[in-house]
């Protein structure tokens, strides 16, 4: 029973010299059916397709029949984002000595609809309002009765825009790895300032882009995931009216190829280790893009960049340490350099105020500790830098706006759990003498 294990003790026999024999009777899967109903629990007819969910089970026929095992199924179906209720009952199986497992199931009103949002944008440094962002999506989560997932959104800002489609098969069918694949296009516009810096006559610089591509992902350890992808992106910069610039303000190039936009295909690999239990949790992220020629204008260039953080209980605190680092190699627009400061990089530095390389490094200590209810408080310093790499940027965009190239932030904040994530407020100093607010919404990468 500690274990989980559906049995019992069904018997004991006295041998000689003080000996017990006892008869277990273990419970074998004999069938597993799924069973559809409402939500006053009468039987009724499902829009998912039974197999779709009996594969998302870990229990199979022949087994024997474990409540724990039981348990993690009911999470994983319920998991798949569209059902409201589900429960596993066992019966007996006539005189087997086996059970029957039927698997309740309430499916959700309606899995397609219409949702609203709204966010923030931490790339624009000024204006009113400048980083509101609103959203509205169109969405169905069950596609075929097979819980594939089709997305239209519209985020739309002061200068954000990003009209995206995405459609999302969890589990390719006939596939007995758990692959996935994804299917996207989009089309955003989004602020030039990470790299280009507001413009001195107060020009509003956009980085415009059209981007399709297709992702295949999937477990291959525990804990371990994987994905390969090919991804299309058409990318260029436009100024306040949108019309399409080549170079900014400073006479820096804003496309490598000196066109009004890059063409490129991205070959994509990325890994993912995650890990959350006591006394800490980790992550790491590794990613890679290699540029494909597939003609002579195409650009041509590797990047790589990992990110790495791991969490230590300290007594009622506790601490994180994170690092990530990246470079290029190649031929790349300057837009795609890591742009270095800010929320999620150094903090008490605007978005992409301290640098902008062709390699960077960043590094981040932080405490937190309990003060009241969902509320934490923090202390925190980050480092970061471009290792020299600033000019090596097409046009050298750092060095035209006077980037220091590396420097560190330090100050102190606040947590307040929320269901959207951690909200963060915080107050942050750099090296230059100069303080400056920071919100954000989740850990930090």
């Amino acid at each position: 029973m500690e274990r989980g294990l559906f049995g019992m003790v069904s018997g004991a026999e006295i041998l000689s010299g003080g000996i017990i024999k006892l008869q277990v009777s273990e419970a074998e899967v004999n069938d597993i059916s799924i069973r559809f109903l409402d939500k006053t629990g009468e039987p009724t007819v499902g829009k998912t397709r039974p197999e779709t969910i009996l594969r998302q089970l870990t229990t199979k026929k022949g087994q024997v029949y474990s409540m724990i095992q039981g348990k993690r199924d009911v999470d994983t179906v319920l998991a798949m984002g569209i059902m409201d209720d589900v429960s596993i009952i066992p019966q007996p199986a006539g005189d087997t000595g086996k059970v029957d497992l039927t698997m309740n199931v309430v499916e959700r009103k309606s899995g397609r609809g219409i949702s609203g949002g709204g966010g923030i944008s931490s790339g624009i440094t000024s204006g009113p309002l400048a980083g509101l962002i609103g959203s509205i999506a169109i969405y169905h989560k069950n596609l075929f009765g097979r819980n594939q997932k089709l997305n239209l959104s519209l985020e739309r800002g002061q200068i954000d825009s990003i009209f995206r489609i995405n459609y999302t098969d969890p589990w390719i069918e006939g596939d007995d790895k758990r692959t996935s694949r994804a299917i996207m296009i989009q089309n955003s516009r989004t602020p030039g300032t990470l790299v280009h810096g507001n413009q001195p006559n107060n020009n509003g610089l956009t980085i415009g882009r059209i981007t399709a591509g297709i992702e295949y992902s999937r477990p291959f350890r525990p804990k371990w995931n994987g994905t390969a992808g090919l991804i299309f992106q058409r990318a260029g910069a436009h100024d306040e009216k949108g019309i399409p610039i080549i170079r900014d303000f400073f006479g820096s190039p804003l496309t490598a190829s000196g066109n009004t936009h890059d063409d490129m295909i991205l070959a994509k690999l990325e890994t993912v280790y995650t890990y959350s239990g006591d006394p800490g949790s980790s992550m790491f992220v590794f990613n890679m893009d290699q540029g494909i020629p597939v003609s002579p204008e195409w650009l041509v260039f590797n990047r790589v960049n990992a990110r790495a953080r791991q969490g230590f209980v300290i007594g009622p605190a506790c601490f994180h340490v994170c690092l990530s680092g990246g470079h290029v190699v190649g031929k790349f627009p300057p837009h795609e350099a890591f742009p270095i400061g800010g929320t999620n990089s150094v903090r008490g530095y605007e978005e992409g105020a301290l640098g902008s390389g062709r390699s960077y490094v960043v590094g981040s200590g932080e405490m937190s500790f309990p003060v009241m209810g969902p509320v934490e408080g923090a202390v925190f310093a980050d480092y970061g830098t471009d290792l020299g790499s600033g000019s090596t940027v097409p046009g050298d965009p750092a060095g035209a706006r006077n980037k220091p190239g590396s420097g560190y932030g330090y100050g102190i904040g606040v947590r307040v759990d929320s269901p959207l994530g951690p909200l963060r407020l915080e107050y942050a100093f750099n090296d230059q003498g100069t303080g400056r607010f920071h919100f954000g919404i989740g850990l930090r990468n």
